[in-house]
C-alpha cells in the first residue's frame, strides 16, 4: 500500500519538536514531496530514503512556511551531486514567485546543476496535477490568504483516496475534495480567516463521508495541541489522529 510520511506538523510558528507542515507521499514506484518550508533532506535521510527517488514536488501556496526551504533544498541536492530531474507543480501565483526566488539566488550560475522544471496547475476544482504509476493527483482551490490548493490523491493500485485540505477556512468544495476519502488530512490552526478549527475539520470529514481524520498544521508555540482530538471527536464519529513529525499512515 501507499503511505504518507509526515515530515512536519506545525502551523506557521514551529518549534524543536514540530517542523512546518510538509510530507511525503510514497508509492510502490514513486514519491511526491508536498511543500518545503524547511529543508526536508535530513528527515528523508533519517527515513532511509535516497532523495534522488523524489522526482516530484507539489507546492500548495507561496507562504514562507510552505516554500522558503526550496532554495536550500535545491542547493543541498546540487552539492550532494544529484543528477536526476526534479519537477515542481503549483498554481501560477506560487510557481512564478518560486522561480523569482530562485533567480534572486542566481541559481543559473550554479555549475552542472541538475534539470528542474516548473509546471503550473490551473486554479479550478479537479485540476490535474500529476499522473504517474502510483497516483492520480488533482487539486481544488481553498480559502486562504493567497491562492492555495488542497489535494486529492488516488492510489491507482488499491483505489484508496487520501485528501489534504491544506490551509483553508471551511468551504463547500472541501466536501467534494474529501468525498469518501479513506484518509482526510485537515489543518487545525484554529477558527478564523483562512484557517479551520479541529471541530470545523471534523464537520467537513463528516459531511464528506471520510473514513478517518488526521489533524495537522496546528499551533505548537506555547500551546498544547492534545485537546484538538476530543474537540474533533465531538463532530466526527470515525477515528481521529493528531499528526506528529515522522508519523506514517497507509492508504
Amino acid at each position: 500500500m501507499a503511505k504518507v510520511i509526515i515530515l512536519g506538523s506545525a502551523a506557521a510558528v514551529n518549534d524543536f519538536d514540530h517542523d512546518y507542515t510538509h510530507f511525503l507521499i510514497v508509492g510502490e514506484h514513486t514519491m511526491v514531496l508536498v511543500d518545503c518550508g524547511s529543508n526536508p533532506l535530513g528527515k528523508i535521510k533519517q527515513q532511509g530514503i535516497d532523495d534522488e527517488k523524489i522526482e516530484d514536488v507539489i507546492l500548495t501556496h507561496f507562504h514562507p512556511d510552505h516554500v522558503s526551504g526550496v532554495p536550500n533544498m535545491l542547493m543541498h541536492m546540487w552539492q550532494l551531486g544529484r543528477q536526476a530531474p526534479l519537477r515542481f507543480y503549483g498554481l501560477p501565483h506560487c510557481i512564478n514567485r518560486t522561480e523569482d526566488m530562485m533567480a534572486a539566488h542566481n541559481w543559473e550560475t550554479w555549475p552542472y546543476f541538475f534539470p528542474v522544471t516548473f509546471h503550473r496547475v490551473r486554479e479550478r476544482e479537479r485540476a490535474p496535477v500529476l499522473d504517474n504509476k502510483d497516483f492520480r493527483i488533482t487539486a481544488w482551490p481553498t480559502d486562504h490568504f493567497v491562492p492555495t490548493i488542497g489535494l486529492r490523491v488516488e492510489n491507482k493500485i488499491t483505489g484508496n483516496v487520501f485528501a489534504y485540505s491544506c490551509d483553508t477556512a471551511p468551504i463547500p468544495s472541501l466536501i467534494d475534495l474529501a468525498h469518501n476519502a479513506d484518509v482526510l488530512l485537515h489543518e487545525a490552526a484554529g477558527e478564523g480567516p483562512g484557517h479551520s478549527s479541529a471541530r470545523q475539520a471534523a464537520e467537513i470529514a463528516t459531511e464528506a463521508g471520510a473514513k478517518s481524520l488526521f489533524l495537522i498544521h496546528y499551533l505548537v508555540w506555547n500551546a498544547d495541541p492534545t485537546p484538538l482530538v476530543p474537540e474533533a471527536q465531538e463532530a466526527f464519529a470515525g477515528p481521529v489522529h493528531l499528526c506528529k513529525d515522522f508519523d506514517e499512515f497507509e492508504f
